[in-house]
């Protein structure tokens, strides 16, 4: 794969989030057509990966699209296949080392500066979108470095 292709697939990442989608799904559907997934479908599977996962804030939605992407890539489909479900959590270790080195974290509410989620009644609200939204919160850049660092993995791979 180009580096020009690899690129067009991070400003993918960032295009989705900045039209809406939550960080996990944005960076899953970027590269979902690699695996025989369409967009939608990606879309739906990293639905509730949002808001660190359900808006509570715990792992950063972007990087539970590296771990979903890494499933993609290299998860193992046998369950006595212990050789490689132990390969992909050492991809999955090493590029989420890579994200927390780049990015501080890899908890959604330490990345915004929250002390654990929103305990409000309705926590589970999703916040709107707005060009508000957008200058406050760090997470296009975090969808950016997580597509990124999923692209450099497949260029390192040689995909």
């Amino acid at each position: 794969m180009s580096d020009l292709e690899l690129e067009m697939r991070v400003q993918r990442a960032v295009d989705n989030f900045m039209a809406g989608y939550g960080c996990c799904q944005s960076v899953v559907a970027a590269f979902a057509d690699l695996y025989g997934l369409d967009e939608v479908m990606a879309k739906r599977i990293a639905a509730g990966f949002g808001g660190g996962v359900g808006r509570l804030r715990m792992m950063c939605g972007a990087v539970s699209g590296i771990v979903m992407l890494v499933g993609l890539d290299c998860g193992q489909t046998e369950g006595s296949d212990r050789e490689g479900k132990s390969a992909c959590y050492k991809v999955v270790q090493d590029l989420l080392a890579q994200s927390k080195a780049e990015n501080g974290s890899l908890i959604c509410a330490e990345i915004l500066g929250i002390e654990g989620y929103e305990k409000a009644p309705n926590s589970y609200v999703a916040s709107a979108r707005t060009a508000e939204y957008y200058k406050t919160r760090p997470c296009a850049a975090k969808v950016e470095s997580a597509a990124r660092i999923f692209a450099k993995y497949l260029k390192e791979k040689g995909q």
